[in-house]
């Protein structure tokens, strides 16, 4: 499986590809951050992010888009240049008929640490680990995105087979529309 982690920021959006199985070593395939200058016009720079974000799926043809959930803060104007940033992403994959799959910032470090709590130090610490780098990629919007597409290689099996029985479950379920057992 090979998958873009996409860590949504309007002034840096780290991405990472990579590229493995559950219970086997990963692969990284790919880290970066696309940049836009602070600066610049709203429009301007959510197009800079979208050709950055294409320029990583024409490259690395990932299987899955995994991106990371946006979750309230305290600071309204960052959390919306994050949304935005994070929509253009899906809205690159959903083009191209890659599947997206958004995970919270606590399921991530969970995945990758053991913690939901942990801190980015630690993330990257475990990034480096997992991937057998030499270093942590610099900076943490990069390594964050690897940790999201680890988490979401070592997350679907399970995923998908919980869809898999929800789905079987509807489709024999005996409660009619009237929510009374037939």
């Amino acid at each position: 499986m090979r998958v873009l982690g996409v860590d949504p920021g309007l002034t840096r959006c780290g991405v990472g590809v990579v590229e493995g199985v559950a219970g086997r070593p990963l692969t990284m395939l790919g880290v970066g951050v696309v940049r836009t200058p602070s600066d610049a016009e709203l429009g301007q720079r959510l197009v800079a992010v979208e050709q950055g974000i294409e320029r990583w799926l024409d490259e690395h043809r990932p299987e899955f888009v995994a991106v990371e959930r946006v979750f309230s803060q305290h600071n309204v104007r960052t959390v919306m240049g994050t949304a935005q940033a994070s929509a253009v992403a899906m809205l690159c994959a959903a083009r191209r008929g890659i599947p997206v799959a958004l995970h919270t910032p606590s399921e991530v470090k969970a995945a990758v640490t053991g913690s939901g709590r942990a801190d980015k130090a630690q993330v990257g610490a475990m990034v480096t680990r997992l991937l057998r780098l030499d270093a942590p990629p610099k900076p943490a919007d990069a390594a964050d995105a690897l940790a999201l597409a680890i988490c979401h290689i070592w997350r679907a099996p399970a995923q998908n087979r919980l869809q898999q029985a929800v789905a079987l479950h509807a489709t024999r379920s005996p409660i009619t529309s009237k929510g009374r057992t037939a």
